[in-house]
């Protein structure tokens, strides 16, 4: 599950990306509302939470819009504000729930379970690219040559770049999704997981490969 947060609250942002990395969710964070829409827009969140106030925009406005483009990514807004007109505000909008702060991560983890229940159990735990498939239940990596149960870096890594074809994906992106922002891994460390895919990529006779972008990132391509 690629759940995004929107916190301009940097310390609550990071224990957010901690307890939802922590849980096996992927976690990707910005800190305005003009980022949180255009992240939401690319339909690519299971989830998301938005906190109210927000600079550039703020979370009810970042939810009109969504909804108005026809973006159906269940949303929990986050709020200091109590008051229940505020909650009516939120939810008359489209917002699916609604946490006031201050509040306990076993609440939110309990309604984020509750948001993403169906759409989990819709969602298909295959993933295919090329000649390539990952089963997102095994963490396991198969093509014709055979197959290879993933490591959790390797699994999510892997994961990240199978849901984004052809999409370029920089290091900072890799190490904001899979490691914890407290964690010491650099640029070296995503460069030497990739090489771990590629490898293993390689030897079940994959037809795509993780083709580097110098100075930009690296995408994952059908080989040519």
């Amino acid at each position: 599950m690629r759940i995004l947060i929107a916190e301009d609250d940097s310390s609550l942002r990071r224990a957010l990306i901690s307890i939802l990395q922590k849980n096996n969710y992927m976690a990707e964070a910005v800190d305005n509302g003009g980022d949180a829409l255009d992240y939401l827009l690319s339909g690519l969140y299971d989830a998301a939470i938005l906190d109210i106030m927000m600079p550039i925009m703020d979370g009810v406005s970042v939810l009109v819009n969504a909804r108005k483009a026809n973006n159906t990514t269940p949303i929990l807004l986050l709020t200091a504000k109590a008051e229940i007109e505020d909650k009516i505000i939120g939810l008359d909008a489209g917002a699916n729930d609604y946490l006031t702060k201050p509040f306990d991560m076993r609440e939110l983890l309990a309604r984020l379970r509750v948001l993403t229940r169906k759409k989990d159990i819709q969602q298909t735990s295959i993933l295919s690219f090329g000649n390539t498939v990952l089963n997102t239940e095994t963490f396991e990596l198969s093509a014709p040559g055979g197959s290879y149960k993933l490591a959790n870096k390797e699994y999510q890594t892997m994961l990240l770049f199978m849901r984004n074809p052809n999409v370029v994906i920089s290091s900072s992106r890799v190490l904001e999704n899979i490691w914890n922002p407290d964690s010491k891994a650099e640029d070296n460390t995503v460069w030497t997981y990739i090489s771990y895919l590629r490898r293993k990529l390689e030897a079940i006779k994959a037809d795509i490969e993780i083709h580097t972008m110098r100075g930009a990132g690296y995408t994952l391509e059908i080989r040519k």
